[in-house]
């Protein structure tokens, strides 16, 4: 009895996943064969046999790089039956192979594989016989096979972020020879685990006659009354003869059906959908994200096989259209010019197969929860795990997709070239129907980093090489990114845009920190020590790049670390900073605006404030210069393992200050302060609805022990989807002789007695401020997860943070926030600990006890 395929599938194709029964040593060797864990990588398997000990305690990373010098054998067994045997076409389906890899069935060869980036399949109907067969792959070293790429080129290409000198490689940087994930070489935020391994699912599959072998949901029009849809089925013909295939669109209730006759080969069989009054898929924060499900069938004697294809109706333009600044650069949804709101996505983890679906969900719900509404996918990662975009698809969350390939530059030899084509098609092929692909991008800062066409302007790689290199160097790129690419693009997925990189000005022009065309990384603040006030200048059509580091919040640190390593220039913490300038980057800004922390705990939270601050001055000065700038995109969301980086939430997805000051500065609805170079202080209104709202703008200017010094209440109509000053006056006029670091300026929108937005605006640096020695009143509460912790003060409490000292976590609905005087807060702490537990593990904590 065959088993069934998953829903929307019928049993006449078998396919079953080959995840047990795994052993693997070390290639050539006499070991005992030990048990490994399918999908998995050879680092957790080593991790869990006891071989090595945990990759990110301490320095543990710099004793585990001989693991990447090595071949791996990985073996196991599977049965045969009958039923399976007596089938016309009997395979083996690899959706990922980490990298390098032999497959055997038999003793027999029946695969070769070399690129982590593509699924594979082996036909093994010839060698595949009755009762017990073994199934044995090497994984052969992708350190090894890139050197001897690299001593075949004859010269090193650049890649800044290979950390070949931390794996005992000297200068050796092979990375771009393998089509494999950048980040695993290591990058200024991860360390350099090179990984080998069955990293995706392995299934046995077998049919007859025909199979499905991609449905392809094409919008060819919409209207709010109508769209027109075309299911395009490939099938993989093995039998000649006449088939049925049919469509049903199962939220509509309409269907299509065509009989064909087919030829053994591939086979595209168009049917057309249309549908009646049709709901449209919304980014978040605009309507639903609203999905139709198109079942699709192949019968031939009896039926085949079967498909359940999710996909959006929407029409989507990234806008490009030339004005007196330059030219826009933006997205356009369902006719919507829709700011997105942001972040860079990096893979979760340096050991793919340990992020579950229950971590992919973690991980966009932070994303969702702070107002966002698009996530870059970055190219030095992996094209994510189907799940990750299905959530996307849900959640609202649109999708800029880079292709794989990140601050390095490539060899172009037709092997290379080829392979990557296939790559792209494939994924291209996989994710097409998802609507929350937004964009695809060649790559992350190639463009800006070789700079062709400039000589003075670069990364400083071109320089080092003679006139032959180069144009062999710049002739791969482009043909790689500025030919191959896009026409895969166009061919596979015609109706997406396609960028070439990330930064870009255009076709030829190299961005800048205050180009006026494309999209911008702007790295002033933090590599070019530029101050926090410059994130109000340098601001172009679409950031799609800028961010500032911190170090996790303590508990994540005693992680990784023993108490004697809690100094931020200790060996442990330089470890866990993979950027060299951080540490030190981070005590200079902070020594900048804040007052020096007396030790080491308080220097992590101000330096999470530090953090939170500069994004938040970015964020705001972003969305105050809409709709001339669309987007805006902070490196980075997550982490793929405890270190100090420029992430909002750490590596065990806890929030830092940053995450909570993003979801607060990517509201829908933003009242931001400004101080102009004319000492003018306007307040802007900024929105991101698509009706306009009516209130009262009601501002207050305090003393920080409550007293009113000024108030103004005016009424106020906030304009729709863009940015506008609703309020401005002399500085000096305002504060009127007022102790500038005494006193805060609290601005509110207001309807039907609600506050919709707010913020506070101070008049002097953190580090100069007059803070009050106050104390929080706390009450608490009983909730149905945990507890109510109502908070008041009867004085300014600047950043005020609240922890727990528990093994139990608490997640705080809010955090690291300012405390009005006489305001009182309600914050829901969500938590397993007993109420006796979490009183006593309670912790506040504000600016001005750290100094």
């Amino acid at each position: 009895m065959l088993p069934d395929l998953a829903q929307g599938q019928t049993p006449h194709v078998y396919a079953r996943e080959l995840h047990s029964g795994w052993t693997f040593r070390q290639a050539g060797s006499a070991e005992t064969w030990l048990p490994a864990v399918t999908p998995g990588c050879i680092h957790t398997d080593l991790l869990a046999n006891g071989r090595i000990e945990d990759p990110y305690y301490r320095t543990n990373e710099r004793r585990q790089q001989w693991i990447d010098k090595f071949d791996w054998e990985y073996r196991t067994r599977f049965e045969a039956d009958d039923s399976l045997l007596q089938k016309q076409n009997i395979a083996l389906h690899f959706e990922g192979l980490d990298t390098y890899a032999e497959v055997f069935v038999n003793d027999v060869l029946v695969l070769r594989a070399d690129n982590m980036f593509r699924q594979w399949t082996a036909d093994i109907k010839a060698v595949i016989r009755p009762g017990d067969n073994d199934l044995y792959i090497l994984l052969r070293s992708p350190i090894q096979k890139g050197v001897m790429d690299l001593k075949a080129l004859g010269y090193p290409l650049p890649a800044s972020n290979d950390q070949s000198e931390n794996g005992g490689m000297g200068d050796k940087r092979v990375s771009v020879f393998t089509r494999k994930a950048g980040y695993h070489y290591g990058w200024d935020w991860g360390p350099r685990f090179v990984t080998s391994g069955i990293w995706r699912p392995v299934k046995l599959m077998a049919w007859n006659d025909a199979r499905i072998q991609d449905v392809h949901i094409r919008q060819q029009s919409l209207t709010n009354w109508r769209a027109e849809l075309v299911a395009a089925i490939t099938v993989q013909c093995a039998t000649s003869g006449r088939y049925t295939l049919s469509a049903q669109v199962e939220e509509a209730g309409v269907a299509a059906t065509r009989e064909v006759e087919l030829t053994p080969g591939l086979h595209t069989i168009e049917l057309p959908l249309a549908i009646k009054d049709p709901r449209r898929w919304w980014s978040r924060g605009l309507g639903e994200a609203y999905l139709y499900h198109v079942s699709t069938r192949l019968n031939g004697q009896g039926a085949l096989d079967g498909r359940r294809t999710a996909t959006g109706l929407r029409t989507l333009r990234v806008v490009r259209e030339r004005d007196s600044l330059g030219a826009s650069f933006y997205i356009e949804l369902n006719g919507v010019p829709v700011f997105m709101k942001g972040a860079n996505y990096i893979p979760n983890d340096l050991f793919l197969p340990r992020v579950s679906r229950a971590e992919y969900d973690r991980v966009l719900a932070t994303a969702t929860d702070a107002n966002m509404n698009m996530l870059r996918v970055w190219g030095g990662g992996v094209y994510e795990d189907d799940y990750f975009y299905d959530r996307c698809d849900e959640l609202g969350l649109l999708v800029w997709q880079d292709f794989m390939f990140a601050c390095s530059m490539y060899p172009g030899d037709a092997a290379f070239l080829e392979n990557v084509r296939q790559e792209a098609i494939q994924n291209v092929q996989r994710l097409r129907n998802h609507p929350s692909i937004a964009l695809w991008c060649g790559n992350n800062e190639i463009d800006v980093a070789w700079a062709q066409y400039d000589e003075k302007r670069g990364w400083g790689w071109k320089q080092q090489y003679n006139p032959a290199q180069r144009a062999a160097i710049w002739k791969a790129y482009d043909t790689l990114f500025h030919e191959l690419l896009p026409e895969v693009v166009k061919q596979y997925d015609p109706t997406r845009f396609y960028w070439p990189s990330s930064p870009m000005a255009d076709y030829g022009e190299l961005a800048g920190n205050d180009t006026q065309k494309g999209d911008i990384h702007y790295w002033g603040v933090w590599h070019g020590r530029h101050r926090f006030e410059e994130f109000r200048k340098n601001i172009g059509r679409f950031m799609s790049e800028y961010g500032f580091q911190s170090f996790p919040e303590l508990r994540t640190v005693k992680a990784y670390t023993l108490p004697a390593d809690w100094d931020i220039e200790s060996e442990v913490m330089a470890a866990h900073q993979r950027s060299g300038i951080g540490n030190l980057r981070i005590r200079e800004y902070m020594d900048w605006y804040y007052r020096t922390p007396k030790d080491f705990e308080p220097f992590l939270y101000v330096g999470q404030v530090l953090q939170a601050e500069a994004i938040r001055i970015a964020i705001e000065a972003h969305r105050r210069r809409m709709p001339l700038n669309m987007g805006s995109l902070y490196w980075q969301l997550n982490d793929c393992w405890p270190v100090a980086s420029w992430s909002s939430t750490d590596y065990y997805r806890r929030w830092k200050a940053l995450h909570y000051f993003v979801r607060k500065a990517f509201a829908d609805v933003l009242i931001s302060p400004d101080l102009a170079d004319d000492q003018q202080l306007r307040i802007y209104g900024v929105s991101d609805r698509l009706k306009p709202l009516s209130g009262a703008l009601q501002l207050r200017l305090l003393n920080f022990d409550g007293s009113e010094r000024w108030s103004h209440t005016q009424p106020m109509t906030l304009a729709a989807n863009t940015s506008e000053v609703y309020f401005e006056r002399p500085l000096t006029e305002l504060l009127a002789g007022a102790d500038t670091a005494a006193v805060v300026l609290h601005a509110a929108f207001v309807a039907d007695g609600e506050i919709l937005a707010d913020n506070l605006y101070y008049f002097a640096l953190p580090k100069n401020l007059r803070l009050p020695a106050a104390r929080p009143e706390l009450t608490i509460a009983e909730a149905d997860d945990g507890f109510w912790l109502s908070i008041r003060a009867g004085q300014l409490l600047k950043h005020l943070y609240i922890s727990a000292d528990a093994e139990e976590e608490v997640f705080f609905s809010d955090n690291y926030f300012d405390l009005l005087p006489d305001q009182s807060v309600r914050i829901h702490c969500r938590t397993a600990l007993s109420r006796s537990a979490f009183e006593q593990a309670l912790r506040v904590l504000s600016l001005v006890d750290t100094f």
